[in-house]
C-alpha cells in the first residue's frame, strides 16, 4: 500500500499549522518539512512526532532539503516573508519572488511530479509564477486563494442570520486580497437564494449592506494579524480541506485560485472561482453566471492580479 506523503516548504506559523492539521485530521501518513532554517524544520518534525501517541492516526514527520522532496505526493508552498500589518499582500511581492527564484530550481532538481498547493502571498500571483516557471500542468497547481476569504464570509453571514456556517453557500471570487468580490446573486442558504430570503423571511434575513459585509471580511485577517502576528488556524484548515479532496478523490466543489482558460473572459492567470477538486487536481472550473456589475468587479480583480504577474516577471 502506498502511503500518502506531503512535503511542506516553509515551516513557520502557517506551514507548521498545516502540518499539524494534516496529522491531527489523519489526512497524511508521512510529512516532510523543509525550511531555510533547517533546525526549525527539524524541531517542527520532532514536535509532531511527539504528538503521535495522542492523535488518531500514525504519522511520521521528517525534515530535509528541498532537493529530496521528489517522492512526495503533494507539496505545500508556504515560504515567504512574514506578514506585515501595515503592508498589503501585494507589497511583499519582491521578497516572495526572491524566495521562488531560489526554490523553483531545487524543486526541479528533486524530480517531484505531484500536486502543488500554494499558500504564500500574493496567492494568485505566486500560483501563476509557479505554474509558468516550473512548467507545470495547471490542473496540478491549486492556490488556497479565497478559500479562507469565503470561510470568513460564511462566518459573517452565519453571525448576522443566526444560521450555521455549513448551511451557507457563499464565495469570495477573484484575488485573495483587496479586490476580492462577492457574487451576491449566488449566495444561498441550503439552496435558497439569499435575494429571495430577503423578501420571504425578513425577520431572519434582513437586507445587508453588501459593501460593509465584504469590508468586514477583508479586514478580518488584519484583526487576526494585529492580535497574534499571523493567521494560522483558518488557512491550515482550508489547506487541509483541499488536500483531503485530492487524496480521497472527493470531487468536492471549493472556492480556490485556479488557472483560468477562458472562464469569465479571462486567460493565463490564477484567480479564485469554485472548482471541482479530485485525484486529478482541478478537474473542472465553474464559471458562475454573474450579473453585469458582478462580472465587472471580477474582471477588475483579475486586472489587479495580471498587473502584478507582469511586475513579478520583470523582477
Amino acid at each position: 500500500m502506498k502511503l500518502r506523503k506531503v512535503g511542506i516548504i516553509g515551516t513557520g506559523h502557517v506551514g507548521s499549522h498545516v502540518a499539524f492539521s494534516l496529522a491531527l485530521q489523519g489526512e497524511v501518513d508521512e510529512l516532510y518539512l523543509m525550511d531555510i532554517d533547517e533546525k526549525k524544520a527539524q524541531a517542527q518534525a520532532m514536535d509532531i512526532n511527539d504528538a503521535v501517541s495522542y492523535i488518531p492516526h500514525q504519522v511520521t514527520a521528517t525534515s530535509g532539503p528541498i532537493e529530496e522532496c521528489g517522492d512526495c505526493d503533494i507539496l505545500v508552498f508556504s515560504a515567504g516573508p512574514l506578514p506585515n500589518l501595515y503592508q498589503d499582500r501585494l507589497e511583499s511581492l519582491g521578497e516572495t519572488i526572491a524566495v521562488l527564484k531560489d526554490v523553483i530550481p531545487r524543486i526541479k532538481q528533486s524530480c517531484f511530479k505531484g500536486f502543488i498547493i500554494s499558500i504564500s502571498n500574493p496567492a494568485d500571483v505566486v500560483a501563476t509564477y509557479l505554474c509558468k516557471h516550473l512548467e507545470w500542468n495547471p490542473k496540478r497547481i491549486i492556490s488556497t486563494g479565497t478559500a479562507l476569504d469565503s470561510a470568513r464570509l460564511q462566518k459573517e453571514l452565519a453571525h448576522i442570520f443566526t444560521i450555521s456556517n455549513r448551511s451557507i453557500t457563499a464565495y469570495c471570487l477573484g484575488e485573495h486580497g483587496g479586490s476580492a468580490m462577492v457574487p451576491w446573486s449566488h449566495v444561498c442558504v441550503q439552496g435558497k437564494p439569499l435575494l429571495e430570503l430577503y423578501r420571504e423571511l425578513p425577520h431572519r434575513f434582513p437586507k445587508l449592506d453588501h459593501t460593509k459585509v465584504l469590508d468586514d471580511v477583508k479586514i478580518g485577517g488584519y484583526h487576526v494579524l494585529a492580535g497574534k502576528g499571523s493567521t494560522e488556524f483558518g488557512i491550515a484548515s482550508a489547506t487541509t480541506e483541499l488536500i483531503r479532496a485530492v487524496f480521497h478523490d472527493e470531487k468536492k466543489v471549493l472556492p480556490c485560485s485556479c488557472y483560468l482558460n477562458g472562464q469569465y473572459g479571462e486567460e493565463g492567470i490564477f484567480a479564485s472561482t469554485p472548482a471541482v477538486i479530485g485525484k486529478d487536481g482541478i478537474e473542472d472550473v465553474f464559471e458562475l453566471q454573474l450579473t453585469n456589475e458582478e462580472l465587472a468587479l471580477f474582471k477588475a480583480s483579475c486586472a489587479v492580479i495580471r498587473e502584478h504577474v507582469a511586475k513579478a516577471e520583470a523582477m
